[in-house]
C-alpha cells in the first residue's frame, strides 16, 4: 500500500511540473476579469438603514432592511454592485436638507448624497428614497381627531415643499439617475384593536395618510421618480377582507398587515414599534422591485 501511495505522489508531482513548464517561463496565470464598481445608493430615514427593535425594545440596525434585501436581489445581475446606505434614523425632510441628527460630510444627508452622485455619476445604478414619514409623525400617531387635523394642516404642506427641494437637488446632481421613492404604510392602524375609539381613529388616520401619500406620489412623478407603492402592498385602505392573525384573531386586512409585518402589535419590550420585521422589509423591497428597481440604469462603461 505504501509503495502505491508513493507512486501516486510521484506521478502527481510530475504532472504539476509539466503543467508549470507548459505555461512558459516567467508567465503569470491569467488575471481574473475586474468588474467595474457600480452603486446602489439608499437614502432616507431609519427604514433606509433598516431598523428593528432589539431584545430590550430599543431600535437597532439590522442587516435585513429593505435596502439589504433589494441589494441581495440585484447584485447577482450586477456583480460589481455595491450598497451605500446614507439613511438616518429619525430623519425628516428638513433635517435631510439642513442636518442636525446624523453626522455627514457636508453637514447633511442631502449634501452627502449630492456629493456622492456627482463623484460617481457614471456608476450610479439605483437610488432609493424614503423620506417624509417622520414629518407628520404626530399625525400618523395622533390620539385625537383635534391633534390629527392640526398637524395635517401644518406638517404636510411643509414636508412636501421640502421633498421638492430634495428631489430637485438629486436631479441636478445626476439628471439621469434611476431614482425610486416610496409612499408609506400606517402603523397607527393598529389602534383599531382598541375598541370603537380606536376604530374611528384608525379610519381618520388612513384618510389623512392617503392624502399625504397622494401628495408624495405627485411630487415624485414631477421629478421623474418612480414610486414604490408600499401603502398598496400593505393594503392600507382596505378595512374589509378580514384576516386571521395568530394571537389577535380576525382583523381588517390593513390592520392585519400592520400586525404581521411590523412590530406595532407585538407585546413589550419589542413592541409596540412602528418598524417592519424581516417579512415587512421584504414586502417593501418587493414594492421597489415592482416599481422598476430590477431595470436599474446600466452605468456607462
Amino acid at each position: 500500500m505504501r509503495r502505491v501511495m508513493t507512486a501516486l505522489a510521484l506521478a502527481s508531482a510530475v504532472v504539476t511540473v509539466a503543467a508549470a513548464c507548459s505555461s512558459g517561463p516567467g508567465k503569470a496565470p491569467p488575471s481574473p476579469v475586474q468588474v467595474p464598481a457600480t452603486y446602489y445608493l439608499s437614502l432616507g430615514d431609519s427604514l433606509a438603514q433598516g431598523y428593528q427593535p432589539g431584545a430590550s425594545g430599543r431600535s437597532v440596525v439590522t442587516g435585513q432592511g429593505y435596502a439589504d434585501q433589494l441589494y441581495a436581489v440585484l447584485r447577482p445581475r450586477q456583480p460589481g454592485l455595491r450598497l451605500v446606505k446614507l439613511g438616518c434614523g429619525g430623519e425628516t425632510t428638513a433635517t435631510m436638507i439642513h442636518g442636525g441628527i446624523c453626522r455627514y460630510q457636508g453637514g447633511s444627508q442631502l449634501a452627502a448624497a449630492v456629493s456622492f452622485l456627482r463623484a460617481h455619476r457614471a456608476r450610479i445604478s439605483l437610488v432609493t428614497l424614503d423620506i417624509g414619514a417622520n414629518d407628520p409623525q404626530s399625525c400618523l400617531t395622533a390620539t385625537s381627531a383635534g391633534k390629527l387635523v392640526s398637524c395635517t394642516v401644518t406638517a404636510l404642506p411643509h414636508a412636501t415643499s421640502n421633498l421638492k427641494a430634495i428631489l430637485g437637488a438629486l436631479r441636478r446632481a445626476d439628471p439621469g439617475a434611476h431614482i425610486i421613492g416610496m409612499n408609506y404604510y400606517l402603523p397607527a392602524l393598529a389602534e383599531w384593536r382598541h375598541g370603537l375609539p380606536g376604530e374611528l381613529l384608525a379610519r381618520a388616520v388612513e384618510l389623512a395618510a392617503a392624502g399625504y401619500n397622494d401628495l408624495l406620489d405627485r411630487d415624485y412623478r414631477d421629478y421623474r421618480v418612480r414610486v414604490a407603492d408600499v401603502a398598496g402592498a400593505f393594503a392600507s385602505g382596505d378595512f374589509g377582507s378580514p384576516a386571521s392573525v395568530p394571537g389577535l384573531g380576525r382583523l381588517p386586512r390593513n390592520v392585519a398587515a400592520v400586525c404581521r409585518w411590523t412590530w406595532e402589535c407585538a407585546p413589550p419590550p419589542r413592541g409596540p414599534n412602528e418598524h417592519p420585521n424581516q417579512a415587512g422589509y421584504r414586502v417593501i423591497a418587493q414594492a421597489f422591485l415592482a416599481a422598476g428597481a430590477a431595470s436599474a440604469r446600466r452605468p456607462e462603461r
